[in-house]
C-alpha cells in the first residue's frame, strides 16, 4: 500500500479539453488575435480556453483559478504550469482581444462546429433576455450596461442584453449578440437576423468537402423560431425580404374571430407524435401581410393554470374566462351561517376567524367557572381629566 495519496480531478477537465481541442479554439483565437507577447506565459487562445474550462467543470474567480487547478490533474496533459495561472493574465488577454476580433472569433467557431458535428440547421431557436450586473454606476469603462427594464426584476441594477441562436440539433448556441440593457429586444431582431444569414451564407456556399452532413443546405429550408417579444411590422418585413422561414407566436387577444371558432373545426396533427393535439389551420391579415395561422389546442394542460380562452375546450373543467388569458379569479368565500343556528352543530360549517368575545364584566376561565376580570389600573391624566370635567360641569 502507498503511504500517502493524492486525489486530483480528471474526467470532467479532461472531457472539456478534448472538445476545445477538436475544435481548435486556441488555434482560432491566436489566428485572429496574432501571436503572443514575449512576456506571457501562454497564448491569449490557451488563456480564454482555459477560462471556457473553468466556467463549464467548476467556475471560479480569475483569482481562484490557480487554486482549482492545483486541484485537477489538468497540467500533466495541457503541459501548462500553475506558475503562469496569475489572475492578472487572465485579464490582460481579454483586454487584447476587441469587439470585431471577437466577432470574428465568434464566426469562425459557428462554422467549425457546424463543420465537425454536423449539425442540423433546419430548425433554430431565438431569444433575448438581459442579465443584472454589479457594475458601479459611475464607473463609464462599461458602456453596454444600462438601467432598463430588469427580466430579474432587479431594477436597481445596471443590465446587458443578451440574443442568442440556437440549433434545434442538441440546442447548440451559433449566433450571440450582446446589447446595452436599456434597449428593448424589439430593436436588436434584425441584427440578430443579419447575424444569422451571414454565417449561414458562409456555410451554404462553402466546399462540399468543408460542410459535413446536412450543414450545406439551402437557405430556403432554414426555419427560426421566436416568441411574441419580437413580433412588429418591421421584423416581419425584414424576415420576407431575408427569406427565411420563420415560426412566430401571435397573441390570442390579436386574433378574436380564432377564440370563437367551435371544437369541431379542430382537426387531429398527429396521433402517434402529439397525442390529443388538434389544430385549425387558416390565413388572416398579421403584422402588414396576410400570413398562414395555426390555432393549436391540447387537451392536457392542467386544469389549474389559466389558459386563453382558444385552448379552453368545452367539457375540460377550465371556467370560460370572457377575455383571452384572463384569471379566473378568486375562490368564493365559504357561506357564512345562518341566523338561529348554533356554530357548535358539527353538520355546519365553522366561519373563518376568531368569534369576537361576549360583552361584559367577567370572562370565562378554562374549566368554565367564571373570572372576574382584573380591576384597571388608573391612569393619571385620564382619569384626572374625567374628574375636573364632574367638578366643573360647565366646562
Amino acid at each position: 500500500m502507498p503511504e500517502r495519496t493524492r486525489h486530483l480531478a480528471f474526467g470532467d477537465v479532461a472531457a472539456v479539453w478534448g472538445v476545445l481541442t477538436r475544435l481548435g479554439v486556441v488555434e482560432i483565437i491566436d489566428e485572429v488575435v496574432g501571436s503572443r507577447r514575449s512576456d506571457a506565459g501562454a497564448s491569449v487562445g490557451t488563456y480564454l480556453a482555459l477560462a471556457a474550462c473553468n466556467r463549464v467543470v467548476a467556475p471560479c474567480s480569475k483569482l481562484g483559478f490557480q487554486t482549482w487547478w492545483k486541484t485537477t490533474a489538468a497540467d500533466r496533459f495541457t503541459r501548462i504550469r500553475t506558475a503562469v495561472l496569475d489572475h492578472r493574465k487572465f485579464w490582460e488577454a481579454m483586454h487584447a482581444v476587441t469587439a470585431r476580433e471577437l466577432a470574428a472569433i465568434e464566426h469562425r467557431l459557428a462554422l467549425r462546429m457546424i463543420e465537425t458535428f454536423g449539425l442540423d440547421l433546419s430548425a433554430l431557436a431565438l431569444d433575448m433576455t438581459n442579465f443584472a450586473t454589479y457594475i458601479d454606476s459611475t464607473n463609464d469603462k462599461a458602456p453596454i450596461a444600462q438601467r432598463g427594464k430588469a427580466k430579474q426584476k432587479r431594477s436597481d441594477l445596471r443590465l446587458v442584453g443578451l440574443g442568442l441562436v440556437v440549433t434545434r440539433d442538441g440546442g447548440v448556441p451559433l449566433v450571440s449578440h450582446a446589447y446595452p440593457g436599456n434597449r428593448p429586444a424589439l430593436t436588436q431582431f434584425t441584427t440578430m437576423i443579419d447575424l444569422l444569414m451571414g454565417r449561414y451564407t458562409a456555410v451554404a456556399t462553402a466546399a462540399p468537402g468543408q460542410a459535413a452532413g446536412r450543414s450545406a443546405t439551402p437557405t430556403a429550408q432554414m426555419t427560426v423560431v421566436f416568441d411574441a417579444g419580437q413580433n412588429s411590422v418591421a421584423n416581419f418585413a425584414h424576415l420576407t425580404a431575408a427569406g427565411l422561414g420563420f415560426v412566430g407566436s401571435v397573441p390570442p387577444s390579436d386574433c378574436p374571430e380564432l377564440l370563437a371558432l367551435p371544437a369541431g373545426r379542430r382537426r387531429i396533427v398527429d396521433s402517434q407524435r402529439f397525442g390529443g393535439l388538434t389544430a385549425h389551420d387558416t390565413r388572416r391579415e398579421v403584422y402588414g401581410a396576410e400570413r398562414r395561422v395555426v390555432l393549436t389546442h391540447s387537451p392536457t394542460l392542467p386544469a389549474h393554470r389559466p389558459v386563453p380562452r382558444l385552448l379552453t375546450d368545452p367539457g375540460q373543467g377550465h371556467r370560460d374566462t370572457g377575455r383571452a388569458g384572463r384569471h379566473p379569479g378568486p375562490r368564493p368565500h365559504p357561506p357564512t351561517p345562518r341566523q338561529g343556528r348554533s356554530r357548535d352543530q358539527p353538520d355546519h360549517p365553522r366561519p373563518l376567524g376568531r368569534p369576537r368575545p361576549a360583552l361584559g364584566t367577567h370572562r370565562r376561565h378554562p374549566t368554565g367557572a367564571p373570572a372576574e376580570l382584573p380591576p384597571r389600573r388608573a391612569h393619571p391624566h385620564r382619569d384626572g381629566n374625567r374628574d375636573l370635567r364632574q367638578a366643573r360641569p360647565d366646562h
